[in-house]
C-alpha cells in the first residue's frame, strides 16, 4: 500500500517539475492557416525567400507563410494529398510528394508555378535532397526512389519490401537510413546510395518507428516509436540500440539540435518533448503543450526555430506555432 501511494505521489509531481523547469522552447508567435482543415503533414523552409511551405494533406493544398513578416501568404492548389516536402535551394524550388497520386512535383519557390511532375509510386511520402548528387529521394511503397532534381528523370530505386517512412542521408558518406514500421516487427534499413542496394537490416527496438534524425558526427540515429512511445539512440554503424527513453505518443517528426545536444519530439498526443542528450544518455527535460493531433513540424537550425503544424480542432483553427530554442 505504501509503495502504491508513493508511486501515485511521484506521478502527480512530474507535471509540476516540468512546469517549474526553465523551458527549452519559448513560443514566439502563432501564424494562422485560414481555411485549412484535416491532417497537416510535413514542412519545408525556403531560406532565400524566408518562406515556410506547409503540406496541408487534408486540404490538397500547400500553404505558404512569410516568415519575415510572420504571416500567412497564400494557398497553392493542384496537389493530391501532399505529404513530404524538401527545399531544393540550388534550384530555388520545393519538391512535394503527393500521396494520393504517387507523384513528385517540383514547384518554383518564387513564382509557385509547377516545373515538372513525375510518377514515383504508391503513397509517395517523405522527401530528402542530396545537393552533391543533385538527386531527390522519395519514400514510397516498394522502397526509396531517387530522381534527377533538374527534370525528374533517371529514376532509380532501393528495393524495400514495404513502405519506408522517415529516412536520413549521410552528407559525408553515401549511406541512407530508413525507418520501416511493421505490425509485428519494425526495422531500420541501411542502404548505399551509390549502388542503390540494401546493406543492413536492424531491429528498431520498438514498434511504429516513424520519425528519424541523424547525428552523423557521432554515428547516432535517433528514432521515434509509437509502440511503446519512446525515442531510441542507435549506432548507425552496427544498428545497436545504445539508449532509449519514454517520449510523447503518436510522434511523426523529431529533430536533433546539434548545438544544444537536444532532441525535439513532436507528438499527436499534444506535446513537444525536449530530450537532453549526454553521450548515450537520454533524459527528458521539458514537455511543451501544443494541441491534440499536432505531430509534424520542422527544425531550422540556422534560425534556432522549431515550427510545429497544429491542425484545426473544433472551433480552433489550424496554425503554425513558432518556438525559439533557449
Amino acid at each position: 500500500m505504501f509503495r502504491a501511494k508513493t508511486l501515485l505521489a511521484l506521478s502527480a509531481l512530474v507535471p509540476m517539475l516540468y512546469a517549474q523547469s526553465p523551458s527549452s522552447l519559448e513560443l514566439m508567435t502563432t501564424i494562422p492557416l485560414p481555411n485549412v482543415s484535416g491532417r497537416i503533414d510535413h514542412l519545408a523552409y525556403d531560406a532565400a525567400g524566408q518562406r515556410l511551405f506547409v503540406a496541408a494533406l487534408g486540404n490538397d493544398t500547400v500553404e505558404v507563410l512569410d516568415l519575415s513578416k510572420g504571416q500567412y501568404l497564400r494557398s497553392l492548389t493542384g496537389f493530391h494529398e501532399p505529404q513530404g516536402m524538401a527545399a531544393i535551394a540550388d534550384l530555388n524550388a520545393i519538391a512535394v510528394a503527393n500521396g494520393g497520386t504517387g507523384t513528385l512535383q517540383m514547384i518554383d519557390a518564387a513564382t509557385f508555378q509547377s516545373r515538372w511532375t513525375v510518377n514515383i509510386g504508391g503513397d509517395a511520402d517523405n522527401v530528402r535532397y542530396d545537393p552533391i548528387a543533385k538527386r531527390i529521394y522519395v519514400a514510397a511503397v516498394g522502397g526509396l526512389f531517387a530522381v534527377s532534381a533538374a527534370n525528374g528523370g533517371s529514376i532509380q530505386r532501393v528495393v524495400i519490401d514495404g513502405h519506408p517512412e522517415s529516412f536520413q542521408l549521410e552528407s559525408a558518406g553515401t549511406r541512407v537510413y530508413a525507418n520501416l514500421p511493421g505490425i509485428f516487427s519494425s526495422q531500420i534499413i541501411a542502404s548505399d546510395r551509390k549502388t542503390m542496394s540494401v546493406q543492413g537490416r536492424w531491429s528498431a527496438g520498438c514498434g511504429g518507428n516513424y520519425p528519424m534524425a541523424l547525428d552523423e558526427s557521432t554515428s547516432r540515429l535517433f528514432v521515434g516509436c509509437r509502440r511503446p512511445a519512446r525515442v531510441e539512440a542507435i549506432d548507425s554503424r552496427s544498428g545497436t540500440v545504445m539508449a532509449s527513453t519514454e517520449a510523447v505518443g503518436d510522434t511523426d517528426d523529431l529533430f536533433y539540435d546539434v548545438d544544444r545536444k537536444r532532441i525535439y519530439v513532436i507528438g499527436g498526443e499534444g506535446f513537444i518533448d525536449v530530450i537532453d542528450r549526454q553521450g548515450d544518455t537520454l533524459h527528458r527535460v521539458n514537455r511543451v503543450s501544443t494541441r491534440t493531433g499536432a505531430r509534424t513540424g520542422l527544425w531550422v537550425a540556422s534560425l534556432s526555430r522549431l515550427y510545429v503544424a497544429v491542425p484545426a480542432r473544433g472551433s480552433e483553427g489550424a496554425e503554425v506555432r513558432v518556438f525559439a530554442a533557449r
